[in-house]
């Protein structure tokens, strides 16, 4: 009864995330606590070279995830969803979405997976001192001007996927901090005025009828109101007619900064890794980086705290073709096992395998991967005569490979920047079978990796928790606070360490797969 009427007194935060293949939403009582989800399963596409998704897939995955929440909520509570206390939108950071004066889309939307920008990246990237990655927006921006794409006069205004759908609802252009440090580097909790005043002359000689800054939506910290939903959008996001206009939202965020909140990891020291499609950790620094790496990406929390970001393009993608692939053998035999099944069984499998995957070597790059200098790429097994090819072997060689690049990108953090973290704390596909992906991820990165039962909620969970932020919000509360004593508490998770003959097994599978970088680069060159 009393989830029933917080609800219908509209004392709920709801939370909605775009992610690679599913977008969800979940909506959370006052205790912060998970009432009521719904999610929408969906694809990226392949097009003319560009991955991307078509604004009608966004809508209808958009009504989808929120009308199925709907129907959790009436089929829990006996109760139509019409209110909510808060709002908040978060998705895929980075890629490029560039609208004209009329709210029209001027270019397909390129999604952060796209390694088209190459030399944008690297031109930026120099011109800042400071590591503009090839996914971010403003490459996406510059390599378009390099390109002389003919859409690029008439842009009016840039944002994320998040962005997009957060004006959709509201009619407002804006970005949390996080996701606005993907867009374009931050100082002081807005754009870097010197580094736009740099890009700002860099376009100069184009003639543009817009500066940099007059496309770009505005920055705003966590516990910012950021607008409401206007009637419009109720109408876009509950097409039956029953949600009411005037919720506030939050501004919205990044998948990267949900992560951040949904495993309470936004102070120094601190860090989380999320393990989906993608792999990236979040490392919260105590203090800027001496060099610039290519590899690294320094963004921030959503509180505006520095970060440094290690991002891989191929995570699950892979071995998720594989399983699907076994799935296929077991029905072959009239044999039939749910998914969730199909997964812990062949990832506990993996616990048996040798130390290092008794001489197998994977590489799951079903696209571009920049750590390892790749702007395509083909998913690749090989394997010696003499190598013991089993099931057990095999499986931990795909995990191994999913979360390789990341190991490489990690230890430029750790070695050379001399960076330590006091807890780690994973979540997303990787680590739904308990124990196996802790073990795996201890093992390549030789730190302790925690996993919270309530990071299972992924992303939509932490934007939920930012909605919650701007209405419960106590006088003068940070978000480091309301986190740590309210939100979560004294649970920390379950701690996995890692083994000494597991990580010196991991060393062993990375020789191997650095060496054989060289059979992915003839893949790329000769399959093409």
């Amino acid at each position: 009864m009393e989830i029933k009427q917080s609800i219908i007194e509209g004392k709920t935060s709801l939370g909605i995330e775009f992610g690679s293949t599913r977008i969800k939403a979940v909506l959370i009582g006052e205790d912060f606590s998970p009432i009521a989800s719904g999610s929408y399963d969906w694809e990226n596409r392949l097009e003319n070279g560009i991955w991307t998704y078509h604004l009608g897939e966004i809508q209808a995955g958009l009504q989808g995830c929120f009308g199925k929440l709907a129907a959790d909520v009436k089929t829990r509570y006996g109760v139509a969803l019409v209110t909510a206390g808060s709002i908040g939108i978060s998705g895929m950071m980075h890629g490029y979405m560039v609208f004209n004066k009329y709210g029209e889309l001027l270019a397909p939307f390129r999604t952060w997976r796209n390694t088209v920008t190459e030399k944008a990246a690297r031109e930026l990237s120099s011109l800042f001192n400071f590591n503009i990655p090839q996914r971010w927006c403003v490459a996406h921006l510059y390599q378009s001007i390099l390109n002389k794409e003919p859409h690029v006069p008439s842009i009016h205004f840039m944002t994320t996927i998040a962005g997009y759908v957060h004006w959709r609802l509201t009619g407002e252009k804006v970005l949390g901090l996080d996701d606005a440090s993907g867009v374009f580097p931050l100082s002081a909790g807005g754009y870097n005025r010197e580094m736009l005043q740099k890009f700002d002359q860099l376009t100069l000689p184009y003639g543009f009828p817009w500066k940099p800054e007059q496309i770009l939506p505005k920055a705003h910290k966590a516990g910012t109101r950021a607008g409401l939903l206007t009637a419009e959008g109720a109408k876009l996001l509950d097409p039956t007619g029953t949600l009411k206009p005037g919720i506030p939202f939050c501004p919205p965020e990044g998948d990267a900064g949900t992560g951040m909140i949904a495993t309470n990891s936004i102070s120094p020291r601190t860090g989380n890794i999320s393990a989906g499609t993608s792999v990236f950790t979040m490392i919260v620094l105590e203090k800027d980086l001496a060099g610039v790496y290519p590899e690294i990406d320094i963004v921030a929390t959503p509180a505006g705290n520095p970060v440094a970001m290690v991002h891989c393009n191929n995570c699950s993608t892979d071995f998720d073709a594989w399983i699907r692939l076994f799935n296929e053998a077991v029905e072959l035999t009239g044999g039939k096992i749910s998914k969730p099944a199909l997964y812990d069984a062949l990832f506990n499998i993996a616990l048996e395998g040798e130390p290092d995957c008794g001489g197998l070597v994977s590489y799951n790059y079903c696209s571009g991967e920049h750590i390892t200098g790749f702007e395509q790429g083909y998913p690749l097994f090989a394997r010696k005569p003499d190598g013991n090819f089993s099931l057990a072997n095999f499986m931990r060689g795909l995990l191994f490979s999913a979360i390789a690049t990341l190991k490489l990108g990690m230890d430029i953090l750790t070695e050379k920047e001399n960076v330590r973290l006091e807890r780690l704390l994973g979540h997303g596909g990787f680590f739904k079978t308990k124990v196996v992906g802790q073990k795996f991820m201890a093992a390549a990165l030789d730190t302790p990796v925690s996993v919270m039962e309530s990071a299972g909620e992924g992303g939509a969970w932490g934007i939920a928790l930012l909605a919650a932020f701007i209405r419960q919000r106590g006088e003068g509360e940070t978000l480091e606070n309301y986190l740590a004593s309210r939100v979560f508490g004294a649970d920390s998770g379950s701690r996995v360490e890692p083994k000494a003959e597991d990580t010196r097994g991991f060393i062993a599978f990375m020789e191997r797969y650095t060496k054989g970088l060289a059979i992915e680069k003839a893949a790329v060159e000769h399959l093409r």
